[in-house]
């Protein structure tokens, strides 16, 4: 894997808000490597917004230069800006030509989501703004990536930082320079990682070269790439599917003095029953490893749904336990 000189500009966001430690470690780390950044991030914690979006809402902007101030950074190739919206907000604004509004010469190569402050891990992945963000990323045909921390407190989110930069250097070996699909200039249903839905190939276009074709889906955005890694990381990678665990008991009720009654959501508060599956994330992370999931952006219907079976090669593992199809 490479440093940042000469790979193009990341785009990050979150759910956190642009203030969040997970930003600012990964900025810190990104930038003090060489990486070109360019932040647009909600001003305010947004978790478990999922892909809910402002509709018919001015939404305001606004550069954060006080942060380069208050953070280990060097002010070349960096730009901090934050917006008055959603996770999804962000990467509508910034990738339907709102960067090109507001930095001209910036085209992102790849987006980052978090680093979340939180595990994003089976059905989290619908709940989650953090993997929102990245997914709405890939609905505009970008390569994206979500990253969280699997606890809820602070502690070991500089691991879940280096996990996430090194995923982040291996991805971009894979990456052209010039995203070559953003907003999707033309759409292709015809790619072999494409599924042929309600038709089933007996010779699936991708069975010559699966790596290929998940190459092609990341590129494009149909594949995101979703990472959790505990706040005890032993340093190692798993690649996984998503796993399944149930939050219990998280609701609490209550009554003012005004006898109006109230019902409270608290995920930090609840028990969690784990049912373990080969090589999934949730099983991983209880390993102390940091688990990478291939996740397809698109609904399993959707014309640009990727083909199932070629789904099953995303848990082909490669050198450093990374994705096989990421490795060069």
């Amino acid at each position: 894997m490479s440093s940042g000189k000469n790979t193009g500009w990341l785009l990050l966001t979150n759910d956190d808000g642009i203030q969040a430690l997970g930003m600012k470690l990964l900025v810190e780390s990104l930038n003090q490597r060489g990486h070109k950044i360019v932040v647009f991030a909600p001003s305010t914690n947004q978790s478990a917004t999922g892909m809910r979006i402002n509709l018919m809402t001015p939404l305001n902007w606004r550069f954060r230069n006080d942060l380069k101030d208050e953070w280990a950074v060097d002010d070349k190739n960096l730009h901090l800006i934050e917006l008055d919206g959603t996770p999804c907000d962000t990467m509508i604004v910034a990738l339907d030509k709102g960067l090109q509004h507001i930095l001209p010469d910036v085209i992102p190569r790849m987006v980052v989501s978090g680093v979340n402050l939180g595990p994003n891990m089976s059905q989290d992945s619908y709940h989650s703004g953090t993997m929102g963000a990245a997914r709405e990323a890939g609905l505009y045909g970008m390569p994206a990536i979500a990253s969280s921390l699997t606890s809820f407190e602070e502690k070991g989110m500089q691991y879940a930082v280096d996990a996430t930069v090194q995923l982040i250097e291996q991805a971009l070996e894979v990456l052209p320079m010039v995203p070559e699909n953003l907003r999707r200039p033309s759409v292709d249903i015809s790619k072999p990682h494409v599924s042929r839905w309600p038709i089933i190939d007996e010779n699936p276009a991708w069975s010559e070269n699966p790596t290929d074709a998940l190459r092609t889906a990341f590129k494009n955005g149909e594949l995101m790439l979703n990472i959790n890694t505990p706040p005890s990381w032993n340093g190692e990678f798993h690649t996984t599917r998503l796993g399944m665990r149930w939050y219990r008991d998280a609701i609490s009720f209550s009554e003012n003095s005004d006898k109006q009654k109230t019902a409270t959501f608290t995920i930090g508060a609840a028990s969690i029953d784990h049912t373990p599956v080969e090589n999934s994330d949730c099983d991983a992370v209880l390993l102390d490893k940091s688990s990478i999931s291939c996740l397809p952006t698109w609904p399993q219907t959707h014309p640009l749904a990727i083909d199932d079976r070629l789904l099953t090669w995303c848990l082909a593992t490669g050198k450093d336990n990374y994705p096989k199809w990421l490795e060069i």
